[in-house]
C-alpha cells in the first residue's frame, strides 16, 4: 500500500486512507472473534489507534494487513478476557496431522462458511476467516495469527470438520 510510506512520514489523509481501507478486513476478523457486535466494534477503535500509533514499526508496507490483523487478533483476546467471557487460546487446540488439511475444499462447504462460523471454536474460526474468506495464504496465517503453520493445518482440518459436521445437521447433503 503506497499509504504507509506517506502516512509513516505524517502524512494525516494518507493515515486516513490507510486505515479506511484496512477497516473491512479488521471489522470481519474481530466480529468473528469475538462473536458480538459491539465488542467488536470497541475492539477496532482500539485497533486503529494501534495501527495509527505503531505505524513507524511497519518495516515491510506489503505486509501492512498482516500486521494490523495480528493486532487485531491480539486485542480480540484480551477483549474478551477482560469481560469475562471463556476464550480459548488460539493456542490450546490439539494438533492434527498435517496431511488432514484438505488441499481441496468443496464448494458447498466454503459457501456455507459464513453462515456457520459461529458453530466452530474461535480458533479453527480466525484461521478458516483469514485463509478462505479473506484469501490469505497458509504461512500468512501463521505470521498473522503468531502460530506455527503445522497448527494452522491443524485448525483448517478441525474447523472444516466442524463445518461439514454442522452442514450435515442442518440436512444439507454432506459434502465430499
Amino acid at each position: 500500500m503506497p499509504w504507509v510510506a506517506r502516512a509513516q512520514l505524517g502524512d494525516r489523509a494518507a493515515l486516513e486512507h490507510l486505515l479506511l481501507a484496512l477497516l473491512p478486513s479488521l471489522r470481519a476478523h474481530v466480529r468473528s472473534t469475538t462473536g458480538d457486535d459491539d465488542l467488536a466494534q470497541d475492539v477496532v477503535q482500539d485497533v486503529l489507534l494501534l495501527v495509527s500509533r505503531k505505524l513507524g514499526q511497519v518495516t515491510a508496507p506489503e505486509a501492512i494487513r498482516a500486521w494490523a490483523l495480528r493486532i487485531a487478533t491480539r486485542e480480540a483476546v484480551r477483549a474478551l478476557r477482560r469481560w469475562g467471557r471463556r476464550v480459548e487460546s488460539l493456542d490450546d487446540l490439539p494438533e492434527l496431522p498435517m496431511e488432514a488439511a484438505p488441499e481441496v475444499v468443496e464448494p458447498e462447504l466454503l459457501a456455507a462458511l459464513p453462515a456457520h462460523l459461529a458453530g466452530i471454536s474461535p480458533a479453527a474460526q480466525a484461521v478458516l476467516r483469514l485463509h478462505y474468506l479473506e484469501g490469505y495464504s497458509q504461512p500468512e496465517v501463521a505470521a498473522i495469527l503468531e502460530i506455527p503453520v503445522g497448527t494452522v493445518k491443524s485448525r483448517i482440518s478441525y474447523g472444516l470438520a466442524a463445518l461439514r459436521r454442522a452442514f450435515a445437521n442442518q440436512g444439507g447433503a454432506r459434502p465430499r
